[in-house]
């Protein structure tokens, strides 16, 4: 699992703070764990994470490598609102076997079991790549990145968009791409044979198609242009079947 940090939000104006920025709705935290990303204004991704509640206040678990960044731009959009950011030294426990004492459920799938906030990080082992591939589940810094779509990227079946919460940032965006198109490319579960390291274009016919990413037991997680992504395709010198 890649190494995650914790956000601490806290002060009166924390949830309406974040209704306001994030595509989930905040106020889902009194019920469980909320996944949720941060977009640009132009709808392109920046960052996601998992939102909990801790009392009043909120914490945020995020990919370490996105953690000084999120907080930044946090920052930026806190102007006078009485919210207070600090990252924290608490860990992230999860597994998918029986859930310890204080656990949440993954709100992504029921497959990925269970996550917990306290002072030790810890893993049970589970085989996250191929949980990942199976449900053709994204991960910040592999297939999510700073050209990412969050719907291309599936985050609405990965219970990470509300679309009746109002407005945040890159809104417009994601609300006409969800109601006015038809998506053209997107992250999808292809069948492999043999490897090629991550981020290997992906060509059939001699034309692009799109790029591989995770890869585990013969299945793979590829972006992929949908209306050239038919037959026999290549990465490197692995081939690759989709099946609409």
């Amino acid at each position: 699992m890649r190494a995650r940090k914790i956000l601490h939000l806290s002060g009166t104006d924390t949830r309406d703070f974040l209704q306001g920025l994030i595509t989930n709705d905040i106020n889902k935290i009194d019920q469980g764990l909320v996944y949720a990303a941060l977009l640009t204004p132009q709808g392109k991704y920046l960052a996601d994470f998992f939102v909990s509640a801790q009392g009043d206040d909120v914490l945020l678990d995020v990919d370490a490598a996105q953690a000084e960044a999120l907080m930044k731009r946090l920052s930026m959009y806190r102007l006078r609102a009485k919210v207070e950011i600090t990252m924290t030294d608490l860990q992230i426990a999860c597994g998918t076997g029986p859930a310890p004492e204080g656990a949440l459920a993954d709100p992504r799938h029921e497959d990925l079991g269970w996550r917990l906030i306290g002072a030790e990080a810890g893993d049970d082992g589970s085989d996250w790549d191929a949980l990942h591939v199976a449900h053709c589940i994204p991960q910040s810094g592999v297939e999510l990145g700073p050209d990412s779509y969050i719907l291309e990227a599936g985050l609405e079946a990965l219970n990470g968009v509300d679309f009746r919460k109002g407005c945040y940032v890159g809104q417009e965006v994601t609300a006409r791409m969800k109601h006015k198109t038809e998506l053209r490319k997107g992250l999808r579960r292809v069948q492999i044979k043999g490897t090629a390291p991550i981020g290997s274009a992906i060509t059939a016919g001699g034309k692009a198609v799109g790029t591989l990413f995770t890869q585990s037991d013969g299945q793979a997680i590829a972006y992929l242009r949908l209306d050239r992504a038919s037959g026999e395709m290549q990465a490197g010198d692995a081939i690759l079947h989709w099946r609409p």
